[in-house]
């Protein structure tokens, strides 16, 4: 029988696959979808994150970024990461990256989608592989939480993701986080990710086309004008609310397991941690203390990404950027908090 089964081949599946290979587990991971897959993402990973990526064995080529920058549209600030730099990556890349490390580690990757899932006191049976575990990290609209019963519907207030790459050389080492005027236009986050190529996600509280949301930032629109683009990706809604992580032998890993928001860039590197902590329990034949560790893991994340959110919602945003520059200590202290 084998002993872990991961449901999904994104990164939190195959990080997931590679700490359970390592330590000695009989993995397979179940994915639909052959070779490296793109999806609408931020691609900037923080320290902390390319930090969990070097305890993966994977390497993928990205660009390194010192720091955040905050601009509305008059004042800008900047925090640099105390930890060292982060890596703006695309998402492919990290893909391919990520599959590399997971063959080296004896991982085995099989072709499907995951079905009905069966379980009793030994085990899990998914599409004719019985396993002592499985790992959902079937994404954010996971199939497996919403068969097992793990979703809770989310708030009134939905935000939504949309990506494009641009062709143009970055012209900052830093992520750059531009603040709409008008709080329901989001934030537009600016990754480099190549020498020739940028990376521009926006979340917003408003539904359409790319550059329907992109004229709500126009220094940034009018800087990419006339690049060659690629064609556009979105994603939501991004709040994802889990009344549990863990049903028996089934454990929810990734946005599998809850989502708060991208606004602090930390969906990643949290999934990577998670992973680590997954492959614990199950190597202990305890996944019951999945929950727990889970909790604390991200506690840090949530709290303050639902602050920032809330405050990104509120009359005081416009305060936000000018406060920073008040107190440029403060933000940074802010900014190495979750880049940690």
């Amino acid at each position: 029988m084998i002993d872990l089964l991961v449901a999904g081949g994104g990164p939190a599946g195959l990080a997931t696959a590679i700490h359970a290979a390592r330590r000695g587990l009989q993995t397979v991971v179940l994915e639909k979808r052959p070779g490296s897959v793109d999806k609408a993402c931020g691609e900037g990973l923080m320290p902390h994150a390319v930090r969990e990526l070097g305890r993966l064995g994977a390497h993928p080529a990205g660009v390194p970024f010192r720091g955040i920058t905050y601009l509305d549209g008059r004042r800008a600030v900047t925090a640099a990461f105390a930890s060292g730099p982060g890596l703006g990556v695309r998402r492919t890349a990290l893909h391919r990256g990520l599959l590399d490390a997971a063959v080296a580690a004896g991982v085995r990757i099989e072709d499907g989608s995951v079905g009905t899932v069966a379980q009793d006191a030994e085990g899990v049976c998914v599409n004719g592989f019985r396993a002592r575990y499985l790992a959902a990290a079937d994404g954010l609209h996971s199939p497996v939480r919403a068969a097992l019963g793990l979703y809770r519907p989310g708030p009134a207030v939905r935000r939504w993701g949309f990506t494009r790459h641009v062709g143009v050389t970055p012209w900052t080492d830093c992520v750059e986080v531009h603040w709409a005027a008008d709080p329901a236009a989001g934030e537009a986050y600016v990754t480099p990710v190549a020498p020739d190529c940028v990376g521009v996600a926006i979340l917003t509280a408003r539904q359409g086309r790319f550059d329907e949301h992109l004229a709500a930032f126009p220094a940034l629109r009018d800087r990419l004008a006339g690049f060659p683009q690629e064609p556009d990706r979105a994603a939501g809604p991004l709040r994802q609310r889990v009344s549990r992580r863990v049903a028996g032998r089934v454990l929810l890993v990734g946005d599998a397991a809850g989502y708060v928001d991208a606004l602090t860039g930390e969906g990643l590197g949290l999934s990577f941690a998670a992973a680590r902590t997954l492959v614990d329990c199950v190597a202990a034949d305890r996944p019951a203390d999945y929950e727990r560790r889970w909790r604390r893991t991200t506690r840090r994340y949530r709290l303050m990404t639902a602050g920032v959110l809330r405050a990104s919602r509120s009359p005081l945003r416009p305060l936000i950027v000018p406060a920073a520059r008040v107190a440029p200590p403060v933000f940074t202290g802010i900014v190495n908090l979750l880049a940690e």
